[in-house]
């Protein structure tokens, strides 16, 4: 059972989501909160397997909360060694630029708009329940404008690869450009697994959180550009 914990400051909305989880098999909401400071708090007494977060609400934000959430090194109450790290999916009606990047640097495995289809955003949670990300497709758009609109990017540093082996910069690469790992394995002759491992390893090598810590590593590396595609 996924455990999901509700965070938004209109309670018509965290009713209307608690009524539909409460219909979806394998999910159920363990709490609510309105603002951020709650989320922090009942996040660390419950440990609900995803959080999910609205940004704009009084007090604490949702960005500040995310970044508290997943920054938190103890575990709660129910929690013991060994136990995932709460998920933050973000659900949210802004999108703009500064609010898409602000909340994948803080932490957050997922970033949806409450317009989608409810179906959509029930799979969201299921998927960054499992370690996975998730992005709706126009907020990929945005991420990728947020890095257009920067000063080109030089070669990556050394040491910022310290460690990194050439096919695993290859592996990386492709995750920048937005490929899965079966098109991955694909593109390089590689098997399924074997490009699995090598994200695998991306992700303790960059210590990246998720799937979407690793495009924006990729970027921020210079290995991938939004105008010219792959570096070097």
């Amino acid at each position: 059972m996924i455990r999901v914990l509700l965070t938004d400051d209109q309670p018509l909305v965290r009713h209307g989501l608690r009524v539909l989880i409460a219909d979806r098999p394998g999910l159920e909401v363990v709490g609510e909160a309105a603002n951020g400071e709650e989320a922090v708090r009942l996040t660390a007494g419950l440990a609900p397997d995803v959080v999910m977060m609205d940004i704009r609400m009084p007090g604490m934000d949702g960005i500040e909360a995310t970044r508290r959430i997943t920054a938190a090194s103890g575990p709660g109450p129910g929690s013991g060694p060994g136990t995932p790290q709460p998920k933050v999916l973000i659900l949210t009606t802004f999108d703009d630029d500064e609010y898409v990047y602000g909340a994948l640097r803080a932490g957050a495995s997922g970033f949806l708009v409450k317009d989608m289809d409810m179906d959509q955003i029930l799979g969201a949670i299921e998927v960054v329940a499992a370690g996975e990300a998730l992005l709706a497709p126009r907020v990929t758009r945005r991420l990728i404008a947020e890095f257009a609109a920067r000063p080109a990017a030089g070669p990556p540093p050394r040491r910022a690869l310290a460690g990194i082996t050439t096919r695993e910069r290859e592996v990386l690469t492709l995750v920048g450009q937005g490929l899965s790992n079966t098109e991955i394995a694909a593109q390089l002759y590689i098997t399924m697994a074997t490009a699995k491992a090598h994200v695998g390893r991306l992700l303790t090598k960059l210590d990246a959180r998720d799937r979407v810590q690793l495009v924006i590593k990729a970027y921020e590396l210079g290995l991938v550009t939004p105008t010219t595609g792959p570096v070097g």
